[in-house]
């Protein structure tokens, strides 16, 4: 049964085309804009920014085809598999390729260039994997990936993903909504917030190697942004599992923040009476808060985030409050200062 939001937010219909379509229409502006956008996007110094983007339907599990890469099945022919095409009545910008989301990203742990992840992470296994529930819950515990999914409904989702780097994607994902585990695992009255970690392997991802950033990587959320209907938990994009360099096997979604929240390849989730100090505002407190809410009123020291660069495209956008999901997730910060709590 397939079961599609109609917000006013969702991405609109007009732009998700089948992808051998959009491929050919759009070749030379991607690579256009491809090179457009290394030589300008490279920080003068670190950055955050993680590839992660609503309308949302449940589905049968990924698809798979020829194998590549890290050896995860891309898409057949490189086409939009069937259920992203039967969203196209409701949803209104373009998918980004396979190969711009699945090449250009930000993964620290497998190095600091956009090509790093997905050339360094061949070695890096997530199977089997573990994910442990610690803090102030009732079904506290360490539980083997397949358990850990297996109570849970799975959906695709396509949601925008806005960089603090001013560029942006819409990225088609699969998981299961962070309210579900949330009420699974039961927190107390003492739990106010969720601390995520991701995995620390220095001998598959050899940026851990280094001392770019202090390792795990640590992120969190208020626990009312954790229960909010658009926040996701990831195992797949594109219809296929998730890459390593894209996060897998388990990571965080949350569509009206800067894509640096979305921690990814997750072992522990902490249930937590404090805020967590996550890892980019403990390394550089002037430039990145714990919210990372996108707001196109507030720049970043080095960007402006009034427009952003979509990834495939030539000429910059205006940038959405809350990358375009306030009418969903806006209540929660009613009364807050939108330009001291970034």
């Amino acid at each position: 049964m397939i079961i599609r939001s109609r917000r006013r937010s969702d991405v609109a219909s007009s732009e998700i085309t089948p992808e051998d379509v959009y491929v050919n229409r759009r070749s030379f502006i991607r690579r256009a804009a491809a090179g457009a956008a290394v030589a300008g996007f490279l920080p003068t110094a670190l950055s955050a920014c993680e590839t992660s983007e609503a309308g949302a339907a449940a589905s049968e599990g990924p698809k798979t085809g020829a194998a590549v890469g890290n050896g995860v099945p891309a898409p057949r022919d490189q086409e939009v598999p069937a259920r992203f095409r039967g969203m196209e009545s409701e949803l209104g910008e373009e998918l980004n390729s396979w190969e711009e989301i699945t090449t250009y990203n930000n993964f620290y742990e497998f190095g600091t260039a956009k090509s790093d992840p997905s050339r360094n992470s061949g070695r890096f296994r997530p199977r089997p994997w573990t994910v442990a529930i610690e803090g102030h819950v009732n079904k506290p515990g360490n539980y083997a990936l397949e358990d850990f999914l297996a109570p849970h409904t799975m959906e695709d989702r396509v949601y925008r993903m806005r960089c603090v780097e001013a560029w942006s994607m819409v990225v088609p994902w699969y998981g299961f909504p962070l309210k579900d585990l949330v009420a699974r695992v039961e927190p107390t009255s003492a739990a106010k917030f969720l601390e995520m970690t991701t995995v620390v392997r220095p001998e598959e991802m050899p940026g851990q190697r280094t001392n770019v950033l202090e390792w795990p990587y640590i992120e969190g959320l208020r626990m009312d942004e954790a229960m909010n209907p658009l926040a996701l938990l990831a195992t797949g994009v594109y219809g296929t599992d998730l890459p390593n360099q894209n996060g897998a096997p388990l990571r965080l979604i949350t569509p009206w923040k800067y894509g640096f929240k979305g921690v990814k390849s997750i072992v522990k989730i902490r249930f937590v009476e404090e805020m967590p100090r996550n890892t980019w505002w403990m390394t550089n407190p002037r430039e990145y808060g714990f919210y990372a809410n996108v707001n196109p009123e507030v720049d970043h020291p080095r960007w402006s985030q009034g427009r952003e660069r979509r990834i495939g495209e030539l000429r910059r956008r205006e940038t959405l409050m809350f990358n375009g999901y306030e009418e969903e997730v806006g209540q929660m910060y009613a009364g807050m200062d939108l330009k001291r709590w970034i």
